[in-house]
Formats: structure tokens, sequence, C-alpha cells
């Protein structure tokens, strides 16, 4: 059986828990024994983007205090992962210990797809989920983590699930953490395009590896009473057993 640690980030901690849960779920269906420290926070991200760096290195100090760097952590969210392995050496340059301590820990951090996919090499989890649906890639998971493949191939073996394939899901939803509090008005465009094209695809659901993307096509949606719902991939692979 293999020993994981889960990293539960914010917006997921706060306002999907029970995407929390299912990863818990998914990891042990796929014969995984899950740690969780409820004493983990932040990884830091929010602060690092809006210049408050010192603030950072504290949060960076405490998660490389919090987990264990040589056994893998596995976390629902390709942003948050490639904050931590990419960026924690930006704001930790003056402390050689914790440097050290990164660098032992930066290469067991996983995303939730790319460690069923590539790690364990899990690809049928038994789900079911009888919908049309379509995806999102995340500007962070996408072009900083590297996930592209793997949350598709773990879709294709969903029972009854139908993926359809929208126009630029490549492209930003508009989120971009703090952007889309400073620039509204861009921020609004842009996810109401990525909406319209995912109700072109005539589909009924829309996936995404982060909780952050969804919390802002999910508000689109509501606002103006759109028939689409924004879910996390690991919601799915939860879902029917």
């Amino acid at each position: 059986m293999t020993e994981v640690q889960l990293f539960i980030p914010c917006y997921i901690d706060q306002l999907y828990p029970q995407t929390g849960f299912n990863t818990i779920k998914v990891l042990e269906k796929a014969g995984c024994r899950v740690h969780y420290n409820p004493q983990q926070t932040c990884c830091g991200q929010p602060a690092f983007n809006s210049g408050y760096w010192k603030d950072t290195a504290k949060l960076a100090e405490k998660f490389l205090r919090d987990f264990n760097p040589e056994m893998p952590i596995v976390s629902p969210s390709g942003s948050c992962s490639s904050f931590i392995i990419h960026h924690y050496h930006k704001v930790l340059a003056d402390k050689p210990d914790l440097l050290e301590r990164h660098t032992q820990m930066k290469d067991n951090i996983y995303e939730l797809s790319d460690f069923l996919v590539n790690t364990l090499k899990t690809t049928n989890l038994g789900a079911s989920f009888p919908y049309k649906v379509t995806f999102h890639d995340s500007c962070s998971a996408l072009r900083e983590y590297g996930i592209k493949e793997e949350p598709r191939l773990l879709l294709a073996k969903v029972k009854g699930l139908e993926l359809i394939e929208m126009e630029e899901s490549e492209t930003c939803c508009g989120f971009g953490g703090t952007f889309a509090v400073k620039n509204k008005a861009i921020s609004s465009a842009m996810v109401e395009k990525k909406v319209q094209n995912a109700l072109a695809a005539n589909v009924e659901y829309l996936i995404s590896t982060e909780a952050s993307c969804l919390l802002n096509i999910n508000g689109y949606c509501t606002k103006n009473r759109l028939p689409l719902k924004g879910i996390h991939i690991a919601d799915i692979l939860a879902n029917g057993y």
C-alpha cells in the first residue's frame, strides 16, 4: 500500500470541502493509505502573487515543517502544487536549511491526476458519471505544472461520461487570484467567453483540476442562471462507488 500525505488548498478547505473528502476516497480506491496533518494551512501563493514575500516565507516554512519530505504529497490542485515546486526557493533564498528541505521535498509533490496516472499507473477507478462534460485546462496546471492528458485519461475511463472538447479549452477563465478583483471588467469578459464556449459544446458540466477556476465559473453561471455547473475532477472520480 502506498503511503501518501494529503495537502488541501484553501479554496477547497473553505468552499469545496467535499472535494477534499472525495480526494481521500479516490486515493484510497487507488490503493493508498492517506495521512492528513490538520495543522496545515495555505501554501502562500496569494500572498506571493500580491508581493508579500515575507509573509509567504513564513507560510512556506510552515508548509515545509508540516510535511514529510520523504513521503509523496498529493494535492487536488496543480496551481498550488506548482507554486510550491517552482517558487518557494525565491522566498527562502536566505534560509539554506529550508532551501535544502525544499530541494528534498519538491520532487515528492504531485497534483492528483498526475499522481494517479504517472505514479500509480491507474486510470480506471470504477467511477460513473452519465453526463456530457467538457474540460477546462487551468493556466497554472497546464503551463506551469504541466498536466493535460492525465485528467482526460482518467475521464475516459468513467462509465457513462462523454467528454466533448470545447473551443479554447486552454484559454484562461479570468480568475487569476487577485486579478479577478483588481481587473473585474476584464475578468468578467474572460469568464463569459469561457462559459459561452462550454455551452456551445452542449454539455451539462465543466470539469477542472482547480477549485479556484471553478469558483469563478460557477459564480458567473449562478449569477446569470445558466444551465452549466463546474465540478472538480476528484468529485467525478469519486462518483458511483
